[in-house]
Parts: C-alpha cells; structure tokens; sequence
C-alpha cells in the first residue's frame, strides 16, 4: 500500500469514527430531553384522541401521505421515518412515498384529490408564509366532502404539533416506541 492509501484510509476511518460519535451523542442528548408522554400524561392522551378523532373516515393512504408532507416540511425525522413505514403498511408504493416532497413535478403519481390535499397541508404547515390562499382551500373543498375536508384540516393541525412535540424532545428517527 501507498502512504497516500494509507492516509486516504485512515482519514476514512477518523470520518466514520466521528460520524459514530455524532451518532451516538444526538442519541443521548435526545435521552436527556423529558419525556412529554410521562411529563404531560394528560396532554398527550388529548393529543392522542384529537389525532384518533381526527383520522376518522379518512383513507389510511391518504392520512399518511398528509403526514409525511407535513414532516417533511417541518423537518421532522422521527415522524417522517414513522409515517412512511405506516404508509407502506397501508399499501403506498415505494414510487409514491419518494415522490411526496415533489408531488407537482409528479402529479401522475397521485389523484385529484391526494392533490388537493397535500397543497392543503402545505398552506396550513406554511401558514406563516401567506395563509391559506383561497385557491388551495377552493381545490380542497372540492374534493372533499365538508367532514373530509374538517377531519383533513384537523389531521394537519395534529401531524404539526406531533411534529413540535417530536423536534421539542429531540425524538430520534427509528425509534418509534407505538411497536
């Protein structure tokens, strides 16, 4: 072996070596952040009936792909890596799950009313940037019926605070202790 090999596999070494270490500090960082579910049992039960009251007589497929846009935008890793695993469980394609951050420039892979909705959940998400234009809402509605589009709006509302909740007590993706 060269000295450039050897530099060039040592320096490679040190990379995943600190990658491990960032790895391993984020984790427990994250166990020192509280426990909102034992620290706010009563809170996080009422957020747990409002996501439950909420999913009510919408299609699985659908409420995941509102989840996961809504993670993505937020930034959420925990619950993009939850959502996405429910999504494949609710019968999503892999096609369709990679293509939710850029569903506008792959329109074919969703309907009219997927659509609609992941606009919906985009305005709302993102309202601080400009409201909930008339046009997204119009879409939306004419898609879904009036207790679709109440339960859609109300399953945005409970995927960011879920997402807040997770990014506040810095949740670690692939943790998710529902299983």
């Amino acid at each position: 072996m060269t000295t450039n090999t050897i530099d060039t596999k040592r320096a490679e070494s040190a990379k995943s070596a600190e990658s491990l270490a960032e790895s391993i500090n984020e984790a427990e960082a994250a166990r020192t952040r509280l426990d909102f579910a034992k620290s706010a049992p009563k809170v996080f039960r009422a957020i747990v009936g409002f996501d439950a009251a909420a999913r009510e007589g919408l299609d699985p497929a659908l409420v995941e792909l509102i989840q996961i846009r809504a993670s993505h935008l937020n930034h959420c890793a925990y619950c993009l890596h939850m959502h996405t695993n429910d999504a494949r469980k609710a019968g999503e394609s892999e096609g369709q799950l990679h293509m939710v951050a850029v569903w506008r420039e792959a329109r074919h892979f969703f309907t009219d009313k997927e659509q609609a909705a992941l606009a919906l959940t985009e305005a709302v998400t993102l309202v601080a940037d400009g409201g909930v234009p008339d046009e997204v809402y119009a879409r939306a509605a004419a898609h879904l019926d009036d207790q679709e589009l109440a339960h859609v709006l109300a399953l945005i509302l409970t995927i960011n605070t879920w997402n807040r909740v997770a990014l506040a007590t810095g949740k670690v993706a692939g943790t998710d202790e529902r299983r």
